[in-house]
């Protein structure tokens, strides 16, 4: 199915609250409040995500594909907020440019966050101004790809001596993994497909 900017409105209106997606990773202990934006691009052609690459310096995830967003500060009254601030912060992109559209589900990681997805579209023109710091580079994927289960991948690796079980959805030269793409399975889902496998 093709999705536009007023399929995907038509979706989030009224839609069920979804139960919250946990990674298997074994954390134990209080999680850190955090959101993202989950930014899809209302491009004229095809709808498209826009993602990060995270700098290589970084202590945290270096050189990651991630959406943009951090943790909750105290000053935050919502998730929202959260995800729009620390967008503007990361890649300069104006609130006003960003169409809310709603929350995917609660994303509880392995190492201790639990994220709230913030889907928004994102309408051009735009200008983006990036945190070099943070942020390596800035770039679109189209949505169809995320969209598509011959491109959601499972692989496992060790984590703190247990069997850890994640997504990937590799595009190109990028490697999207981890969180960012177990929200982006969260979307699929959400959006009405089921037919990709949960975690074990």
């Amino acid at each position: 199915m093709e999705y536009d900017a007023n399929r995907l409105r038509q979706i989030f209106v009224g839609a069920p609250a979804l139960e919250p997606v946990r990674e298997d990773a074994g954390h134990e202990g209080e999680f850190r409040p955090a959101a993202v934006l989950v930014p899809v691009v209302a491009r004229t052609d095809a709808l498209s995500v826009l993602l990060t690459r995270r700098t290589d310096h970084l202590h945290h995830h270096p050189g990651q594909i991630s959406f943009p967003g951090g943790r909750v500060e105290k000053a935050d009254t919502s998730p929202v907020m959260t995800a729009l601030r620390e967008t503007e912060e990361e890649i300069g992109l104006d609130p006003d440019r960003v169409e809310l559209l709603g929350e995917l589900p609660e994303y509880f990681t392995g190492t201790g966050f639990r994220i709230t997805p913030v889907v928004g579209l994102v309408h051009p023109p735009f200008e983006l101004q990036l945190d070099t710091f943070e942020v390596a580079e800035a770039f679109e994927v189209p949505l169809a790809h995320f969209l598509d289960p011959a491109n959601h991948q499972r692989h496992r690796s060790e984590y703190k001596g247990r069997l850890r079980e994640y997504y990937a959805m590799p595009y190109g030269d990028y490697f999207v993994w981890g969180a960012t793409a177990g929200i982006l399975v969260s979307l699929y889902r959400f959006l009405g497909r089921e037919d990709t496998p949960a975690l074990r």
